[in-house]
């Protein structure tokens, strides 16, 4: 076990030349700490480094010869924050777990909605329609049952959230100005995480989805008004949903379309209409792929921020 603290000074003041095998696994070391950064930053990237690892590997226990210093989890400041999983993906709730535990944050979960077990019936139930014209912006595809899934389990955690918020005092919330790093939102991939307001639950609940529905990381695009296919917009008249973005982005998928590991609940599923029907991520075309292969720490917007502040006033924090 070598310390980052004394090895590559140690290597350095001696003139030995220090040479890094990318071809075995034998382990993780974290960056060493630039002159500007502090001890803080140094335990941050130790974190970042037991995150990453846990996307192949089990999770790093620490030695029974060390002591910790104690997590406390809390919710950051927010009223709730939701974790919405399948079941069945105890693998996927356990990393998440340990991720979320790693970085002391409290969360609640949600049991999904599994589109394998929506049956013809269900839908019709709940009057769910597809909303008419929908194709799938990457395979032409047609909505489908994985996709209601998701999108039941998050309108789920929106009603939750009225629900609560109407036992509590009604307060109007407190704008942020001059904040730094936030963008307004674009047309965007997926629904990783987000922090929704409580007027903002009430617009996407109060839009009645159902009978027209498209899967969710669609239809938040089409509430702020900025995807790109207007015969979408049509079916929705209001869109005034204020949607803002962290600029750099602070969360990223563990893999994207068609890398190894990757698995979708949502594509990997039946046609919204015929179970018989079944549908997969398409592997015969990798545009998909190609557009997120280009999201990385930018959103299109960068040049709405103001000009970075100079490492030599604030310690840099995209080392990693």
């Amino acid at each position: 076990v070598f310390s980052d603290c004394w090895l590559c000074p140690s290597l350095g003041s001696s003139g030995i030349q220090m040479y890094l095998c990318n071809r075995e696994h034998y382990g993780y070391l974290p960056i060493p700490l630039k002159s500007h950064q502090t001890l803080q930053e140094d335990i941050e990237n130790l974190i970042h480094v037991q995150i990453e690892a846990m996307i192949d590997r089990p999770p790093m226990e620490p030695s029974k010869y060390v002591s910790l210093v104690p997590k406390y989890p809390d919710k950051m400041g927010f009223d709730e924050i939701f974790m919405i999983n399948l079941k069945r993906r105890k693998d996927r709730r356990d990393r998440m777990l340990r991720t979320l535990y790693e970085q002391e944050i409290e969360v609640k979960i949600v049991e999904a909605v599994d589109g394998k077990a929506l049956n013809t019936s269900q839908l019709k139930a709940l009057n769910i329609e597809m909303l008419p014209g929908y194709r799938d912006p990457y395979s032409s595809r047609p909505l489908t049952r994985g996709e209601i899934g998701c999108f039941l389990s998050h309108y789920s955690v929106w009603k939750e959230y009225i629900g609560r918020k109407r036992m509590q005092v009604k307060e109007p919330e407190k704008a942020v100005p001059n904040v730094a790093n936030l963008v307004e939102a674009d047309y965007s991939y997926w629904t990783l995480g987000y922090v929704i307001s409580l007027e903002g639950a009430q617009k996407l609940v109060g839009a009645d989805p159902f009978g027209k529905m498209l899967p969710v990381d669609e239809f938040l695009p089409i509430m702020y008004n900025k995807h790109p296919v207007a015969e979408y917009k049509e079916y929705y008249e209001s869109r005034d949903l204020k949607a803002f973005s962290a600029e750099p982005l602070l969360i990223y998928p563990t893999h994207y379309t068609g890398q190894p590991g990757y698995l979708s609940d949502t594509e990997t599923s039946t046609i919204w209409d015929n179970e018989t029907v079944a549908t997969d991520w398409d592997r015969t075309h990798a545009w998909k792929s190609r557009k997120q292969s280009r999201i990385y720490s930018s959103a299109k917007n960068t040049e709405a921020l103001p000009p970075p502040t100079s490492l030599d006033t604030v310690p840099s924090r995209d080392e990693l």
